[in-house]
């Protein structure tokens, strides 16, 4: 942002030399590029961040100079005198994209006169670094540069049916722009238009169709309100970047339209003549502005900085920066922010504002406090659990993002979350869902390993899930998800082997269950102490083709906050056994329909205090036992803390387990 010197002080008294403002600038905040001088004036290059719109013009700077050398700020009135024929009576403004553009306000001068601007004109133009087209213009380039309000002028008898459409371009509408190239637009591109044709890229340039000529003689006037993401992706779309786009961008204060309008009607009669039509138009009309309070406490001044600061002092920049102090007392004082300061939300931000104006360099430098390591959350230590157990086995962490496509989302969506949550998210407008699973996300993942070579990536992400509620908002869910080619069973190991590092009291539980998505009778819900947990699943092939992978896989989705509720706060050690354990192994024959956590709680229930492990050794599908049926190996360890057991009593257990299966679950031990 380059400012000039004299211009600045026209709207306030300033003693010191540019290059000691430029460094009082520089120390609250607006960084200093250089400093070159232009005849009798003075460029300076300045360094605005994106929160600082404000300064984006030369009032803007002058307010900053006024609060920093305690100056009245001087802002012209921008007085017009408008003749009695109303703006409505000969022309009209649509405003059919208010998403795109909130507010347009049109004024109308009818009779002007275009020619070279004067010669003062001309100067604080050129020290600006733009060059002079003719009086109209280089007023509308005028006041952009001294208010950061963007304006156009259209030579009004070039405008088919004398109207003005605000509306998205058709698809491939051209438009020749003022530099002299043609433009292809699309349908997510916001326009000014005639009755007839695109007179403008809106926000970012006009055309040459509607453009002011030397047989001009009479303009509308156009000051407006862009939203910023619209601006950004259509400069973006067409490589094409101005001054304007630059501050639409970056958001304007719409409260300044119709100064911003005025104040360039005011000179272009000053230097073209004219007259002004009454009643401008405003579509829509601009709402009643209700500025945002905030209050500061005089006392978390110093408590924040470090450095004492009055209350008197506080109120003192608060006031010179434009703020209006509604209510006070010893403690605090609540302040009316000014609508061009909307970085000004917070308490804490009145007191950067105070520190900026007051001065970064007064607070003196201290020691660095000593450091101690903070303990690790329970949150922190059974990510570092989960990341420790699947790390062990071979997979690999990934992270995806948070956004994904509808498609993405509705292509897996076993427990069908609806609705889906949506968002303007303008940078990847097709992934524009909040995702309801993890699942969809790593599935893409392993899609993109296996295209690049890397069959069977085991991948797993903790990560966080959105659900719609059912009033206004979302609900938010740490999930652990996972992907991976190897079989059901071997997943439900992982996670069975996960929940019994986390605590010894949970137990695992799998109900089979008919998920969208999942292979008959391949999928289960998880249950921890008979709470739902997650789910676990096969892909069905249909799912798998429409991920476009090659090989079967298996997925799984668990919540994390279960496992951070029951993490153990410590390890408790085991004492080693002093007597030998007896293996022995049982292979039932079962219906399908009987399932592991069955049979291996009938089998513990059954072996009583002396069984002191069960495994899953494995199962058996196929013609020779018959459709419908299937076999488990079991491995059972007996074990006594008081005595070496017998194999008379082995086998006594042995039989009462066989026994209690046939009963129960009509197991046939093969």
């Amino acid at each position: 942002m380059i400012v000039s010197w004299n211009w600045l002080r026209d709207y306030v008294s300033l003693e010191c030399t540019p290059r000691q403002a430029a460094e009082r600038l520089m120390m609250s905040g607006l960084n200093l590029e250089e400093i070159q001088a232009c005849g009798d004036d003075f460029a300076i290059d300045l360094e605005v961040t994106s929160n600082r719109a404000d300064c984006l013009g030369q009032i803007g700077v002058a307010r900053e100079l006024s609060a920093l050398f305690h100056q009245p700020l001087r802002i012209p009135e921008a007085r017009i005198e408008p003749v009695a024929t109303a703006t409505a009576t000969i022309t009209s403004v649509e405003n059919r994209c208010p998403d795109h553009c909130a507010h347009y306000t049109a004024r109308i001068i009818r009779g002007v006169k275009v020619g070279p601007s004067p010669d003062w004109l001309k100067h604080r133009l050129e020290c600006l670094g733009l060059r002079s087209v003719n009086n109209v213009v280089d007023v509308t380039n005028y006041v952009l540069m001294e208010c950061g309000q963007p304006l156009h002028a259209f030579d009004f008898q070039k405008l088919s049916g004398q109207r003005i459409v605000v509306r998205l371009a058709k698809p491939g509408e051209k438009i020749l722009a003022i530099d002299g190239r043609e433009y292809e637009l699309d349908n997510q591109t916001c326009v000014i238009a005639d009755a007839e044709r695109p007179a403008a890229i809106a926000g970012v340039m006009g055309g040459q169709l509607s453009e002011v000529t030397e047989q001009t003689t009479d303009l509308l006037i156009e000051a407006a309100q862009f939203a910023p993401l619209s601006v950004r992706r259509t400069a973006r779309k067409l490589s094409l970047f101005s001054d304007s786009s630059f501050r639409f961008e970056r958001g304007i204060n719409r409260q300044q339209l119709d100064w911003a309008s005025r104040r360039c009607c005011e000179l272009i009669v000053q230097l073209a003549g004219g007259e002004i039509l009454n009643d401008p138009i405003t579509v829509p009309p601009l709402p009643e502005h209700v500025p945002v309070q905030v209050t500061l406490r005089f006392a978390s001044v110093p408590r924040l900085l470090g450095i004492p600061v009055s209350p008197a002092e506080s109120r003192g920049i608060l006031k010179n920066l434009g703020l209006v102090e509604i209510a006070a007392d010893d403690r605090q004082a609540t302040y009316q922010i000014p609508s061009w300061r909307a970085d000004l939300p917070r308490e804490v931000d009145l007191i950067e504002e105070v520190a900026r104006i007051h001065g970064y360099e007064k607070i003196s430098e201290n020691d660095a406090p000593r450091v101690t390591a903070a303990q690790k959350s329970k949150l922190d230590r059974t990510t570092d659990l989960v990341h420790r157990v699947f790390n062990a086995q071979g997979y690999f962490e990934a992270m995806t993002l948070t956004f994904t496509s509808e498609e993405e989302s509705q292509s897996f969506n076993p427990r069908r979350v609806d609705p889906l949550l949506r968002v303007d998210h303008s940078s990847r407008r097709r992934e524009n869902v909040l995702r309801p699973s993890l699942i969809p996300s790593l599935l893409v993942s392993r899609r993109a390993n296996e295209r690049t070579g890397t069959a069977n990536a085991r991948l797993y992400e903790i990560a966080r899930v959105f659900t719609a509620l059912s009033t206004r908002g979302a609900a938010q869910s740490l999930m652990i998800g996972t992907v991976t080619g190897d079989d059901f069973l071997s997943l439900k190991g992982l996670l069975e082997q996960l929940v019994g590092e986390v605590s010894r009291d949970l137990e695992l539980t799998a109900h089979p269950c008919d998920y969208a998505g999942f292979a008959a009778g391949r999928g289960a819900e998880l249950y921890l102490n008979d709470l739902f947990w997650g789910w676990l699943g096969e892909l069905d092939r249909n799912v798998s083709d429409r991920f476009d992978l090659k090989d079967a896989v298996t997925v799984a989705e668990v919540d994390l906050d279960p496992l951070v509720q029951h993490l153990e706060q410590a390890p408790q050690l085991q004492r080693i056994p002093q007597f030998p354990a007896i293996e022995r192994d049982f292979n039932f024959l079962l219906e399908e329909r009987i399932t592991w956590q069955e049979l291996a709680g009938t089998i513990t229930s059954a072996g009583g205090e002396l069984l002191r492990n069960l495994a899953y050794a494995g199962q058996y599908r196929g013609e020779k036992i018959g459709v419908g049926k299937k076999t488990y190996l079991a491995r059972a360890a007996f074990r006594s803390d008081e005595r070496t057991l017998t194999g008379e009593e082995v086998d006594t257990l042995h039989k009462q387990i066989v026994t209690a299966c046939e009963q129960k679950l009509s197991a046939i031990l093969r």
